[in-house]
């Protein structure tokens, strides 16, 4: 989604430079054009040489350098998107202010693209009254603020907020601001399930599956990216939480149950791509009981279907999108996959079949065939974050 978009990084003079280093690599590694322009302060951190190797373009560092007397404007006007990371307690101040003393706040007051910045700081100064009322100004004149974080800075540990935030959560930002324009998720909510459940057998065994979450965090991510409020519920996995979505954990169906039922009323679409145990122990020991030679036999008893609970209290102008996974022959799985599509009374369904090469659980791909009441289109293999584009794709069809 950024490739060929036109990035300008602005750098200010904080420790926090090192990180943007990374962040300039990671937006040249997705396809973007990057153009970083330094304050002086910057540069006693990090060499110009270091960006310019990075983006494999040009670095602005003066408004005197010779023969680029107007880059600073003519790199306002073309960018899709101006970031600064870190955004020092200096900058901010004078950018609320409105002050154009070198390339990078000159650019900055000529804008005409979106703004982003993440603040970097002393966490005493990001708490200063000054700077928390330079910010709510910027954020007023449309200004996208991400952070600041929580953890050690430069001089020790910190409970307070004051740290940038890491690239990944800056690039999520920079990712939404461009490719939300447009999108009909820009601004509806999303809530997406992920992951498998878990049912206790006893204290500590459980009864689950095999799902690894991968699926529904793409979606989760791709639908903040086109400017969706983002509510994801999961089961137990090991993913990092996507940047800008609010993550609810839970353990058994019931409870993902639960969860769901608090937040549907609010939701616009409902992604339920988790994969919830379909049977529970009827009993469950208490403790653990030892491991002895002989069999043990476990009654079971069917967990409630989270998507089948959630029919009268879905809105009736939301769309909702269900997955089903499958085996055998293909034919079979759509006929399967179709009849759930009813009885569930879904806009979409996704066939996912676990029992083909490169599908199903724990990778990072996925052949899916996406199946509505009137039309079926069967995808080739692709990435799951491709996959989680094109159901967000045919979601905002039916919006």
């Amino acid at each position: 989604m950024l490739a060929d978009r036109r990035v300008v990084l602005g750098v200010s003079g904080g420790i926090a430079c090192y990180k943007t280093c990374t962040l300039a690599r990671r937006l040249t590694e997705l396809g973007a054009k990057v153009d970083v322009v330094m304050t002086a302060a910057a540069t006693e951190f990090v060499r110009p040489l270091t960006f310019e190797t990075l983006t494999r373009r040009p670095v602005l560092t003066s408004l005197w350098e010779s023969g680029r007397a107007l880059s600073h404007i003519e790199l306002a006007k073309t960018p899709d998107v101006i970031v600064v990371a870190p955004a020092t307690a200096h900058l901010i101040a004078r950018a609320a202010a409105g002050l154009a003393d070198d390339s990078l706040t000159t650019l900055l007051l000529a804008a005409e693209a979106p703004l982003v910045i993440a603040p970097g700081m002393n966490d005493e100064m990001y708490a200063h009254p000054a700077t928390r009322q330079n910010l709510s100004m910027l954020r007023e004149r449309g200004w996208t603020v991400v952070g600041p974080d929580t953890g050690p800075l430069a001089e020790g540990p910190s409970e307070r907020p004051g740290r940038m935030s890491e690239p990944e959560t800056i690039l999520a930002h920079v990712e939404r601001v461009i490719v939300s324009r447009g999108s009909r998720l820009r601004g509806r909510h999303v809530l997406v399930t992920a992951g498998a459940t878990r049912e206790p057998l006893d204290a500590v065994r459980v009864l689950t599956n095999p799902s690894s979450g991968k699926m529904g965090f793409h979606v989760a991510a791709r639908a903040f990216a086109r400017g969706a409020a983002v509510t994801l519920i999961t089961g137990p996995v090991t993913l990092p939480a996507p940047p800008g979505v609010a993550l609810t954990r839970v353990t058994t169906t019931d409870e993902m149950l639960r969860a769901v039922g608090q937040h549907l009323p609010n939701a616009d679409v409902l992604i339920m791509a988790a994969a919830p145990a379909d049977y529970r122990p009827a009993s469950p020991a208490d403790g653990k009981p030892p491991k002895g030679s002989e069999a043990r036999h476990i009654g079971v008893e069917p967990t409630e279907d989270v998507l089948t609970s959630t029919v009268a209290q879905r809105r009736p102008d939301s769309v909702t999108v269900g997955f089903a996974l499958e085996v055998g022959a293909a034919g079979a799985a759509e006929q399967r996959a179709c009849g759930k599509l009813d009885e569930k009374q879904l806009d979409l369904i996704v066939l996912n079949r676990a029992d083909e090469l490169g599908s199903g659980f724990e990778v990072d791909t996925n052949r899916v065939t996406l199946i509505t009441s009137d039309h079926i289109e069967r995808l080739e293999l692709l990435t799951k974050a491709e996959v989680a584009d094109r159901i967000l794709d045919a979601v905002e069809q039916r919006l």
